[in-house]
């Protein structure tokens, strides 16, 4: 049986070595051949060293991507490669072992390889050995050590609850399983493990934490993925800012272990009423000003007729672009409106000290004035308007613009973190879908004690006990104090338009152990993927994940989901459709 007598590791080597003997394993990133001497660049997990090989050794051929084990001394570079860790030194090879070939790679896995996407995905064992890629591992492992450290430390107890469930309506579509056993019947993979968490509560367990996993069918996009992991979290007895000062010291841990970075704390809290009507959403990137502005009151009796008649509107400035805001500019301005669902969108200049455009001829002198005043406008800036009856379409929309210019104009400052929680979510929503009324979060989410008098009536000014931590933009976690007094849950349900039947159906067993003494509680979840996607500074979900799904949900690697033969389906007791021709 062969033995691997590595004494270090490639990346650790530097000039403290120099004269010893070492043994090193690892992949050929390159070779130089100078005729009498050939140069190898060998790579293992912790970086890059170069082999240099002198023309009296006997060695076997070698190419890139084999695998060496090999054995020299340590000797000072003449001259050193400020572009390597290991730059200021060599390993001299006296003996050189061929423990694998390779074919040639279909991709590179030099750190400047130019493939697309699609084709690393496909060869993803190839792309993560790129150091930038294996670096993105090591930051997730440090993520979920710092996390069990912490919460460890903090008397919580790590408890595995099941993939196998019960399908409940928690957002988005569930991920069915058959049973064989019981025909016709379906298991559902957890969109999170909301109701056996809270049913650890009932437990008496207080302190629960585990790293789950997570099914959830829905659309993909650069940060969502079909199956994703979470950082889980409940607690039984804690208020809000309880809970809110506990998380808090987590991430300063976990920023300080993986990057170094300090947190100060304690984070700034926002209302959502003010992220979405300040910055025009409810993640909130405020590492930039270009705060948006409400010039209703300032449009009341505006001769502009649909800045009269307009609910909502709303603008924000963006500094010393009108000179670059060319009539095409502006065209390329109203197609990113449109896509934001900004139906009515106007560009206005700041030249010679008063503003300009299209709209502005409707515009009173006092009009004029006191827009360039609210915004401290000056000239070469540009206000941006938006008008309508939906706040959503608005608002929302003005704050997706403000990010497309902060990465436009480069206004966000490099290896910067921006933390905050945003707070008293509302409880409800009306769906896009059916204009049903549906939760911000789930069913589960406690109203806060003084709206508890509107459910009924006026379920849309109901808010909750909901919390979101946003990073840089991104909602890296969120959860909220939950209910525990059963006629609570049984009235958010009625007003969810769930009859007892329903109720039986889905939630079943959840209500009935309401019954028994249930705690005060609450709790969150960090995305563990995105927390690392964040810490990494990459703004692609599936550089974090090894073998991530494309955005149809496929994996490239083992092209999953297949299609499975006749024999299984009978067992299972599926016939599938087949679709209709066109």
């Amino acid at each position: 049986m062969e033995k691997f007598d590595r004494t270090n590791y490639c990346g650790e080597l530097d000039l403290s070595n120099v004269g010893e003997e070492v043994t090193i394993i690892g992949w050929v990133q390159r070779k130089r051949n100078l005729g009498s001497l050939i140069f190898v660049d060998l790579r293992d997990r912790k970086g890059i060293v170069q082999v240099c090989i002198k023309d009296n050794l006997d060695i076997p051929d070698i190419r890139n991507e084999y695998i060496l084990q090999v054995t020299g001394v340590v000797t000072k570079k003449e001259v050193e490669n400020k572009n390597l860790k290991t730059g200021a030194i060599e390993v001299v090879a006296s003996k050189i072992i061929l423990i694998n070939t390779s074919e040639q790679p279909p991709i590179s896995t030099a750190e400047d390889s130019n493939a697309n996407e699609d084709i690393r995905l496909k060869y993803r064992y190839l792309d993560l050995r790129r150091k930038s890629m294996q670096d993105r591992f090591v930051i997730r492992s440090k993520i979920v050590k710092a996390t069990h450290e912490y919460l460890d430390s903090h008397d919580f107890i790590e408890i595995e609850t099941p993939y196998l469930a019960p399908s409940t309506p928690e957002g988005a579509r569930d991920y069915l399983v058959p049973s064989r056993i019981h025909k016709g019947c379906f298991y559902a993979l957890p969109q999170s493990p909301q109701l056996y968490k809270q049913m650890l509560m009932i437990c008496g367990f207080e302190r629960y934490y585990q790293i789950a996993r997570c099914f959830r069918d829905e659309d993909l996009r650069a940060d969502r993925q079909p199956d994703f992991t979470q950082i889980d979290i409940e607690t039984s007895f804690l208020n809000q800012d309880q809970i809110l000062e506990m998380s808090e010291g987590l991430l300063q841990k976990i920023f300080k272990d993986t990057i170094g970075y300090e947190v100060k704390l304690p984070l700034r809290r926002l209302d959502y009423e003010d992220a979405v009507n300040i910055y025009g959403s409810d993640k909130p990137d405020t590492r930039f000003d270009m705060k948006i502005h409400d010039l209703k009151a300032l449009f009341s009796n505006c001769e502009y007729e649909n800045f009269k008649t307009s609910t909502y509107v709303r603008g924000i400035l963006v500094k010393n672009i009108a000179d670059v805001t060319s009539r095409k500019k502006q065209d390329e301005y109203n197609l990113l409106a449109q896509k934001f669902n900004m139906k009515s969108f106007y560009c206005i200049k700041v030249l010679n000290n008063t503003v300009e455009g299209g709209i502005t001829k409707f515009f009173s002198a006092e009009e004029k004035a006191k827009l360039t005043e609210i915004f401290g406008a000056e000239n070469n800036d540009v206000i941006f308007i938006a008008s309508g009856n939906i706040r959503k379409n608005v608002a929302f929309g003005l704050g997706a613009l403000r990010s497309f210019f902060a990465k436009e104009l480069n206004l966000i400052k490099p290896n910067t973190f921006d933390l905050l929680w945003v707070v008293h979510f509302p409880l409800f929503e009306k769906s896009e879908e059916n204009g049903e009324i549906t939760p911000c979060h789930h069913p589960f989410t406690r109203p806060c004690d003084e709206d508890l008098p509107k459910l009924r009536e006026k379920p849309y000014e109901v808010y909750s006990y909901a919390y979101d931590i946003v990073i840089n933009g991104y909602e890296a976690g969120g959860g909220s104090l939950r209910i525990y007094d059963q006629n609570v849950q049984k009235e958010i349900f009625e007003v969810l338009g769930f009859t007892e039947k329903d109720i039986q159906n889905k939630f079943g067993f959840f209500v009935e152990a309401l019954k028994y003494g249930t705690p005060p509680h609450g709790g969150l979840a960090f995305g563990l993927d995105r927390l690392t996607m964040i810490l990494s500074q990459t703004d692609n979900i599936r550089d974090v994940i090894a073998f991530p799904k494309n955005l149809n949900a496929v994996c490239p690697v083992t092209n999953a989901p297949l299609k499975v033969d006749e024999e299984q389906l009978s067992t299972l007791g599926i016939k599938i459709m087949e679709e209709e021709n066109e």
